[in-house]
């Protein structure tokens, strides 16, 4: 499985990367709003720091404009993934860009029959939100062993990115459905090192070695 960072703040992705585990970053409105920088140098920047795929959010609406603003996007950097809503237009810029060697994340996905929309119009990523699904009483985690099964029925390049990550079991149960990607955000990428038998054995073992003869 690989680790995406969910997040725009750089310190975040400084740090994860320092870690040797970071493969990607995933960013939205949402998060960039959060940092005092302009959009443009923000995504510059974290695309410097990351050697993996970098997603950066259309804001367009209809496919007309989608296209354009994505192949801006994509002119920052060589690793930058566009991000696109899932939806009609968002399908039909989703082929046109992917003609072009665009990488399209489809984001906002939240049906298998929507992800299966994603892959064939040539999305290289599509992004179920499993925790906005489990927020409204419906299972996440199934919907990403659906896309599993029907990735692996047609043998789609498209790749699954685990989104909307809450805890750390979201992270090991999508890793035992196989899904290829989980972008976590930083408060879960501590939790999924630590543990307290790990912080106890380890106060152990300290207090232990005062007591062997030097």
């Amino acid at each position: 499985m690989k680790f995406f960072l969910d997040t725009a703040n750089l310190e975040e992705i400084r740090e994860v990367a320092s870690w040797g585990v970071l493969d990607g970053v995933t960013t939205n409105p949402s998060l960039c709003s959060k940092e005092n920088i302009k959009f443009e140098d923000n995504i510059r920047e974290i695309c410097a720091l990351v050697g993996g795929p970098v997603s950066a959010e259309c804001v367009s609406l209809r496919s007309e404009e989608i296209v354009p603003e994505a192949r801006a996007l994509a002119k920052i950097a060589s690793n930058v993934a566009v991000k696109i809503p899932v939806g009609l237009e968002g399908l039909k810029a989703t082929k046109a860009l992917a003609a072009e060697g665009i990488s399209v994340n489809m984001t906002l996905v939240f049906s298998a029959s929507q992800a299966l929309l994603a892959a064939k119009a040539g999305a290289k990523f599509v992004s179920p939100f499993i925790g906005r699904l489990d927020d409204v009483s419906e299972d996440g985690m199934a919907l990403i062993e659906e896309i599993v099964q029907v990735f692996e029925n047609y043998r789609f390049g498209t790749e699954i990115i685990v989104a909307s990550v809450r805890h750390p079991r979201h992270v090991v149960e999508a890793a035992l459905l196989g899904a290829d990607i989980a972008t976590v955000p930083y408060a879960v990428m501590e939790k999924l090192v630590r543990h307290p038998l790990t912080d106890a054995g380890i106060e152990r073992f300290l207090s232990d070695w005062k007591k062997v003869r030097k």
